[in-house]
C-alpha cells in the first residue's frame, strides 16, 4: 500500500512537473514572440533615434538630475552629452539602478516614481545597439524651462545661511546650526521648497525648521552665523539643539525631492519667523565651506489645509556585533483626523530596509493585509524600501490616504551590522543611536494636511 501510494503520488508529481514546465515554457515563448513583434515594429520605422526617441523618455525621467547644475555628474540634456553615454544609459536601465527608485513593488502607488516601462528600457537598449544616432532635431521635444540650480521652478524667495559654516579636511562635524530670519512682514504660505546645498558631497541631511517670533526655542543662540551644541553657554540652548517639537519646513538629503504641494496645501511660516538650518555635515578629505540655500515658491491664497512633517522615531536601541537583520519599531496613534500624503525613511549606513504600516485590529485587517505577529492586530504595509544611504528618497502617495484619529501608525527598520554590509563601518561594534554616520538613527518622517488653523501643538491636542 505504502509503495503504491508513493509511487501514485510520484506519478502525480511528474505530471504536475511536466504542466509547470509547459506552462513556463508556453510563457516563455508568448514573451520571445511579444519582445521580437516589438523588435520587428522597431526595425520598422528605423531604430531609435536620441531626438525623436530618447531625448523624451530622458526629459521625463532623468533630466532633473541629469542637467546642467543637476546632482549627478554628468548632462544628457544634448545630444553631443548625452550619445557618449548610450551603453552606461542601457546598463543601468536594464538592471534599474536608474532611475534610483526603491520601493518593493505591489505596495502602494505613488505620484514620484520615476520608474522606466518596460519599453521605454527596450527602447534605450535599441538606441544604444545602433550606436546611438541623433536623428532629426526637429523631432526634438520641447525643453524643459528649469530654473537655474532649481529642481522647483524659480522660487519666489531664497533664504541663504547668513554666513558659510567653514569644515574641516578630516574628522567628525557637530551638527552646526545657523538661524536666518525671514524678515516676513506677513503671513506666508510656502507650496514648494527646495534645499540647494552649495557643497552637495559634505551634507548628509538638512532640516529646516521654522522658528516662530514667539518661539523659545534657542532663544540664547547667536542669529546669522554657524554654531554647534557645545558652543552654547545656556544649559536649555543646548538641550533644544539636540531635540525640537518646532515645525519642519523641509527635510533633505541626497537624492531627496523637493517638497510640491497640491494648491489646496501649504506648509505655514508665521510672520516675523526665523528659519533654522540644522546641518549634518560629513568630511571627505578636503576642507571647504558651504553655505546653504533653500528656495520658496509661495501659495497664491491661503489654502484650506495646512502639511505637517511628523515622525515615528526609536531612539532606544541597540543592534548587536554581526547581526544582519535587527528590527526596530516605532508606532504612535494619531489624536486628529489627518490625510496622508508621503514619507521620508531615514537611517545611516547600516540601514537595510524600512516600512510604514496601519495597525489593525481583529476584524479590520483589509483585504491583504500582512500579519504582524502581534496578538489581535495585523497591519497593512503602505510603503516598503529596500534602504541606500545614498539615495534618501521621498514617496508621495498617488491618492493621499485619509486617516481617522486613533489611527496607529507603525515604522518598522531592519539593519545589517554584519561583514557582509560593504558600507558597515565596523561589524564588531554594537551599535546604538547617534548623529554620526558610524552610528545608527531610525526616524519615520511622514506628511500629513490638516485644517489651515492647526499648527503642531493644536494637532496633538486630543479632543
Amino acid at each position: 500500500m505504502r509503495a503504491r501510494a508513493s509511487e501514485k503520488y510520484a506519478g502525480e508529481q511528474r505530471v504536475a512537473s511536466v504542466r509547470m514546465i509547459g506552462t513556463s515554457l508556453t510563457a516563455t515563448i508568448v514573451g520571445v514572440l511579444l519582445t521580437c513583434l516589438a523588435g520587428r515594429a522597431q526595425l520598422n520605422k528605423g531604430a531609435p533615434t536620441y531626438y525623436r526617441d530618447v531625448l523624451p523618455i530622458l526629459r521625463g525621467h532623468c533630466e532633473v538630475c541629469h542637467r546642467t547644475g543637476g546632482i549627478a555628474p554628468m548632462s544628457f540634456e544634448s545630444y553631443e552629452q548625452a550619445g557618449r553615454y548610450a551603453e552606461a544609459i542601457r546598463i543601468a536601465t536594464q538592471d534599474k539602478s536608474m532611475p534610483p527608485w526603491f520601493a518593493v513593488a505591489g505596495i502602494g502607488r505613488f505620484s514620484n516614481d520615476p520608474s522606466l516601462s518596460g519599453g521605454e528600457i527596450l527602447t534605450l537598449a535599441a538606441w544604444a545597439a545602433a550606436k546611438a544616432p541623433a536623428g532629426d532635431p526637429r523631432d526634438a521635444p520641447t525643453p524643459h524651462d528649469w530654473a537655474e540650480g532649481w529642481s522647483v521652478p524659480q522660487p519666489d524667495m531664497v533664504v541663504k545661511m547668513t554666513q558659510p559654516a567653514a569644515l574641516p579636511a578630516s574628522g567628525d562635524v557637530d551638527y552646526t546650526y545657523e538661524i536666518v530670519p525671514t524678515h516676513f512682514a506677513e503671513d506666508r504660505w510656502v507650496q514648494m521648497a527646495e534645499v540647494l546645498p552649495s557643497a552637495r558631497a559634505n551634507v548628509h541631511h538638512a532640516v529646516v525648521y521654522i522658528r516662530p517670533p514667539d518661539s523659545n526655542w534657542l532663544r540664547h543662540a547667536p542669529v546669522g552665523e554657524a554654531f554647534t551644541a557645545a558652543t552654547l553657554k545656556d544649559a536649555e540652548d543646548r538641550r533644544g539643539a539636540h531635540w525640537t517639537d518646532s515645525d519642519i519646513l523641509l527635510v533633505y538629503a541626497p537624492g531627496s525631492s523637493p517638497d510640491e504641494w497640491p494648491a489646496t496645501m501649504a506648509k505655514f511660516v508665521p510672520a516675523g519667523s526665523d528659519l533654522v538650518f540644522q546641518m549634518h555635515y560629513t568630511t571627505n578629505g578636503k576642507a571647504v565651506a558651504d553655505q546653504s540655500r533653500v528656495g520658496l515658491v509661495f501659495s497664491k491664497r491661503p489654502p484650506p489645509q495646512r502639511v505637517l512633517t511628523l515622525q515615528l522615531t526609536n531612539d532606544h536601541f541597540v543592534i548587536p556585533p554581526g547581526a544582519d537583520n535587527f528590527r526596530v519599531e516605532a508606532r504612535g496613534t494619531l489624536p486628529n483626523d489627518a490625510t496622508l500624503l508621503s514619507f521620508f525613511p531615514h537611517m545611516h549606513l547600516r540601514g537595510k530596509r524600512f516600512e510604514y504600516n496601519l495597525v489593525k485590529r481583529t476584524g479590520e485587517q483589509s483585504r491583504g493585509a500582512a500579519l504582524s505577529g502581534a496578538s489581535g492586530a495585523g497591519v497593512e504595509t503602505l510603503l516598503r524600501v529596500t534602504y541606500h544611504f545614498h539615495w534618501q528618497m521621498s514617496y508621495r502617495l498617488a491618492e493621499p490616504r485619509m486617516l481617522k484619529a486613533g489611527t496607529e501608525l507603525q515604522a518598522v527598520a531592519w539593519y545589517d551590522n554584519s561583514a557582509n554590509n560593504p558600507h558597515n563601518p565596523d561589524p564588531a561594534a554594537a551599535v546604538r543611536w547617534g548623529e554620526q554616520t558610524y552610528d545608527e538613527m531610525m526616524i519615520g518622517f511622514f506628511d500629513v494636511a490638516v485644517a489651515a488653523n492647526l499648527d503642531k501643538h493644536g494637532y496633538f491636542l486630543r479632543p
